[in-house]
């Protein structure tokens, strides 16, 4: 049926009669709901590229991080922060990008930049100088590795074993079990003494007077470095001076984790060799001090040895205990690491749904004991190097 005007101004509109003001709203409304339709596809349309950048970014993002940080959960603070570096520069690169294609006005798109650059300088100004540079000596530690955890090192004034390095600072544990935290500017600003774990030259100084006959010195030095166990032992003659001549008996020492208590025994084997042999290790000036009889001699009375095998305790195991078990767990994690990787890498040659069952429990076992250990290096300096009654560590084995 048709529309028309009747005489009292109603229309006949899809069959109703209604007035002729309504339909003129009606019609004004479908027209701006249309209006508002298209003015909304043309602001999707506008911001498409920027929707879809910011999607793309996003993914990217999220696949690196998975790639670098994500499917490795045991990776400990040395490895993952210089990618936790490398993930924050991608999170900024991405951010900038997603300004660049933002559908505002090159005006607008400036201010953008310019308040991103103020916050990020905000950070760096507000940021205490030290930290920055401690923050970025330990990333240029974690990439030049001069040391590692369990190493014995000497920077500056300082020498003992690495017991710990972190982001900011790198403690060592010295012989008498304290434990200092240098700054990593420190490490990068003073040289890096390191004992290699192949084996160091342990040495010790001596003045004897000139009466004794050198070559005959050089004999029993040697004799006392081979008693006390050092490989390739040699001696050499430091200085003539007024009234004493001066020598250093070195020798090679295969364990290095006996630096210590080594160079004690050293010490030690020198004053029995030369005692036993009637030379006296005093200076010339000691005669003058006071009147003695021509056949004194300051030689010990002999006393009963305990053999090294009755030394259980060495002054490295209480001095270094932290040191040492933050190396055993350290090597232990390393290892554990290598041998998830090889059984990864075998599960792809089995077909067999037994073995597979097999190797994957066995990477289950070890990334538990991963866990473990990574609860270990993370607790309190009281606890670490302590050991239950049956004397294994705090880890407990490795399975």
């Amino acid at each position: 049926m048709g529309s028309g005007i009747l005489p009292d101004g109603l229309v006949y509109f899809h069959g109703t009669y209604t007035p002729l003001w309504g339909v003129r709203l009606l019609l004004n409304g479908i027209t701006g709901e249309q209006e508002g339709y298209v003015d909304m596809v043309n602001s999707l349309v506008l911001f498409a590229p920027f929707l879809a950048t910011v999607a793309v970014v996003g993914i990217v993002l999220w696949a690196i991080y998975w790639l670098l940080i994500g499917r490795d959960p045991n990776l400990n603070n040395e490895r993952k922060f210089p990618r936790q570096l490398l993930m924050f520069g991608l999170v900024l690169s991405g951010l900038l990008v997603s300004v660049f294609v933002l559908p505002v006005n090159e005006s607008s798109r400036n201010q953008l930049l310019g308040l991103i650059g103020i916050v990020i300088s905000g950070v760096l100004a507000f940021s205490s100088t030290t930290i920055i540079s401690n923050l970025m000596a330990g990333l240029l530690l974690s990439i030049t590795k001069p040391f590692r955890v369990g190493d014995f090192i000497r920077i500056g004034d300082h020498f003992g074993r690495v017991s710990g390095r972190g982001l900011f600072d790198t403690e060592i544990q010295t012989e008498k079990r304290e434990l200092i935290a240098l700054p990593n500017t420190y490490c990068i600003n003073n040289p890096v003494a390191r004992v290699l774990d192949s084996g160091t030259i342990i040495s010790t100084k001596l003045s004897l007077g000139y009466e004794f006959n050198h070559d005959r010195v050089e004999l029993l030095l040697l004799e006392a470095a081979q008693t006390c166990g050092l490989q390739d032992p040699f001696v050499h003659i430091l200085e003539l001076g007024d009234y004493a001549v001066t020598y250093r008996v070195s020798g090679f020492l295969e364990e290095a984790g006996h630096l210590i208590s080594m160079g004690s025994k050293l010490n030690g084997c020198v004053l029995d060799t030369l005692h036993n042999h009637g030379m006296e290790i005093v200076s010339p000036s000691f005669m003058n001090q006071r009147k003695l009889a021509a056949d004194k001699r300051f030689i010990p009375v002999p006393t009963v040895m305990v053999s090294d095998e009755e030394q259980k305790i060495s002054a490295e195991d209480i001095a270094f205990d932290k040191a040492e078990q933050a190396e055993e767990l350290e090597n232990e994690k390393e290892q554990l690491l290598g041998e998830i990787e090889e059984l990864k890498k075998s599960l792809k040659d089995l077909k067999v749904e037994g073995q597979i069952k097999i190797r994957q429990d066995a990477i289950g076992r070890k990334r538990q004991r991963l866990k473990m250990i990574e609860e270990a290096m993370n607790q309190p300096e009281e606890r670490i190097g302590k050991t239950d009654s049956r004397g294994s560590s705090v880890g407990g084995p490795v399975t």
